[in-house]
């Protein structure tokens, strides 16, 4: 059971919105969707997917545990109702959303209930996400490596968490990227505009692209169908070793969210 290496994600979306920008995203091709609880939109998503008249076995869909359902007696009930808004049996992916330390619930505990969330058909497939190298093993510990299907994490030119990769590739866990345009700045990069010009794509390409080339899966989101169309043609944006060279040295350790209470010690 593999990541799918292109999906859209709906951070930030709701309501109509985030039904437009779902469906669109469907009709277009898109068959990887990804939503939380702590969005507030499983059940406009849920909409939107039964809507769309895509067979189930075709798509892809993701959650996240929000921390205050990370107890024991908890995660299990709040996944049944994030299924319901969904308007799924099961989902294929569930992630613990952050790791937040010291919130009084064990890294071993939710990942236990996430592992029987699992063994209860709730859903395919269970990662991780905003987790360093120290928390990953750790949850490697009490799961296993291979049960690890991706940890998501903030990933851009400008933040490319290469030691942190660099232990997830070796683990055999995929690295999924979200915040990949950093914002929109990453739009505006004049080492990114010279690369677009080249190859005469979008900004947006070439940095998903990027990040699809160093094999990570992206999961960009848009409300504007000419969007989502244009970001879907980055899959077949071939960048030479040049091209990422000089992406690579766009690193400045920019990262964007870092909520405290939540965020582990990044590395």
């Amino acid at each position: 059971m593999s990541i799918p290496e292109f999906g859209v994600g709906t951070f930030r979306l709701q309501g109509q919105t985030v039904i437009d920008s779902v469906r669109n995203a469907l009709e277009l091709g898109y068959r990887a969707i990804d939503t939380a609880q702590i969005y507030d939109n499983e059940a406009d998503v849920g909409q939107a997917i039964a809507e769309s008249g895509v067979r189930r076995d075709e798509l892809f869909v993701t959650t996240k545990i929000w921390v205050a359902n990370y107890a024991r007696d908890k995660l299990i009930p709040s996944l049944e109702v994030s299924l319901a808004k969904l308007r799924l049996d099961q989902v294929d992916l569930t992630l613990i959303h952050w790791p937040a330390p010291g919130n009084g619930v064990a890294l071993e505990e939710y990942m236990e209930a996430l592992a029987q969330a699992r063994a209860q058909g709730l859903t395919r497939q269970i990662g991780i996400s905003n987790f360093n190298i120290d928390l990953t093993r750790r949850a490697i510990e009490v799961v296993g490596r291979e049960a690890i299907a991706t940890n998501q994490i903030e990933l851009s030119p400008y933040l490319q968490n290469r030691a942190l990769v660099e232990f997830l590739q070796a683990q055999g866990i995929r690295v999924t990227s979200y915040m990949t345009l950093a914002y929109g700045k990453a739009l505006k990069d004049p080492v990114i505009g010279e690369i677009s010009a080249k190859h005469q794509a979008t900004p947006a390409q070439v940095v998903l692209a990027w990040a699809l080339r160093l094999g990570h899966a992206v999961i960009p989101s848009s409300t504007r169908r000419e969007n989502l169309a244009s970001n879907l043609i980055a899959r077949e944006l071939q960048l030479d070793d040049e091209d990422m060279a000089r992406i690579a040295g766009l690193e400045r350790n920019g990262r964007e969210v870092s909520p405290d209470g939540l965020a582990p010690v990044w590395d």
